[in-house]
C-alpha cells in the first residue's frame, strides 16, 4: 500500500531523530537499542528534541555567529513551535514534528515540557546556582525528561495502580537527576572553561576537595538507589534498557569515586567499551542493579 503524504513525513521525521541520537550519544544509544521497536523510536524522538534545545544554548548557535539576543529568541521559537506541534500534530521542523507525534501518542503533557525549556533558558541567563535554582534546573533539564520517557515506557503496558505509578514517577525523576549530576561531575572542566558555568551550589570548581567530591558522589548513589527500586514495575523491554542505562551511569559514578578530586577538572571519566559490553550482557540477561 502506498504511504500517505503524512505517513511519509512522519517516517522522515522519525529517521531524523534517529540520526540525532546516533550523532550525539553512544551510551544512551546502546541502552535504547534494547527497547521494543515502537518504544525505541519514541525515546529517540524525546532525546532528539532535548538535544536540539541543548545545542541552542550550549554553543552551536554562538559558534555559527548568532548574536546572544537572537539565541534566546531561537530557544523561544523552538518552545513555541513545540507547543504548537503538540497541539496540532505538525511542524515544519522534523525533530519537533517527531517529538510531537510521540507526545500525542504516549501522553506527554505540556506541563512537563514547559519546565524543560525553563531550565534551558537558565543556561542562557545563569552561570552559578543556589540550592533553589539548582533544584529547579535539575527538575526541568533531567527529571521531567525522565517522566517523558516513562510515558513512552508505560503507554501500552499493563494497568498500574496509583501507588505503582507514583513509585515509577519517583524512580524516573531520580534516575534523570542522577544522569544529570554524573554529567556535571564528569564535565566540570568543559562546563567551567568552555561554557563559563558551575552547576553545583557552593562548589569551587577550581579547588574541588575530596570531601566535597565524596558528598556529590554519595548524593548520586542515593538517586541511583531510589531509581533502581522502581525497575521491577517496568515491562521487561523497558526494564532491560533502563537497567543498562542505570548500570552505565552507576559505573561512571564509581569511576569518578576513584579519581582524586584535584584531577577531576583535567580528567574526563569514561566507561571503556568492554565494560559497556559486559553491562549490556547483564541487562539483556535480566540482571537488575545492585544495591548502592
Amino acid at each position: 500500500m502506498t504511504a500517505s503524504p503524512l505517513e511519509r513525513y512522519d517516517r522522515a521525521a522519525t529517521r531524523s531523530s534517529a540520526v540525532v541520537i546516533g550523532e550525539y550519544s553512544t551510551s544512551f544509544g546502546l541502552a535504547v537499542r534494547l527497547l521494543p521497536r515502537a518504544t525505541r523510536q519514541h525515546i529517540r524522538n524525546v532525546y532528539a528534541l532535548v538535544r536540539l534545545a541543548d545545542e541552542v544554548v550550549d554553543g552551536v548557535a554562538a559558534a555559527a555567529g548568532v548574536p546572544a539576543d537572537r539565541i534566546a529568541a531561537a530557544l523561544d521559537d523552538l518552545e513555541r513551535d513545540t507547543a504548537a506541534a503538540m497541539a496540532s500534530g505538525y511542524s515544519t521542523n522534523l525533530v519537533v514534528h517527531a517529538f510531537a507525534t510521540t507526545a500525542r501518542t504516549v501522553g506527554i503533557e505540556q506541563e512537563i515540557v514547559t519546565p524543560f525549556f525553563t531550565s534551558m533558558r537558565m543556561d542562557l541567563e545563569r552561570t552559578t546556582h543556589t540550592d533553589g535554582t539548582f533544584a529547579t534546573y535539575v527538575d526541568g533539564s533531567a527529571e521531567v525528561v525522565g517522566l517523558m520517557c516513562l510515558r513512552a515506557f508505560t503507554a501500552a503496558g499493563r494497568p498500574r495502580t496509583p501507588e505503582q505509578l507514583a513509585v515509577l514517577e519517583t524512580g524516573a525523576r531520580r534516575l534523570g537527576a542522577a544522569f544529570q549530576k554524573v554529567n556535571f561531575l564528569r564535565d566540570l572542566a568543559a562546563d567551567a572553561d568552555g561554557l563559563g558555568r558551575s552547576y553545583f551550589p557552593g562548589v569551587d570548581v577550581e579547588h574541588l576537595d575530596e570531601g566535597t567530591k565524596r558528598r556529590l558522589v554519595a548524593d548520586i548513589d542515593a538517586d541511583l538507589e531510589a531509581a533502581a527500586s522502581a525497575l521491577p514495575l517496568l515491562e521487561p523491554g523497558p526494564r532491560r534498557a533502563v537497567a543498562l542505562a542505570h548500570g552505565l551511569f552507576a559505573e561512571l559514578n564509581d569511576r569518578i569515586r576513584t579519581v582524586p578530586a584535584a584531577s577531576l577538572r583535567t580528567t574526563r571519566v569514561r566507561v571503556p567499551d568492554p565494560t559497556k559490553a559486559r553491562l549490556a550482557a547483564l541487562a539483556v540477561a535480566g540482571r537488575l542493579p545492585r544495591k548502592r
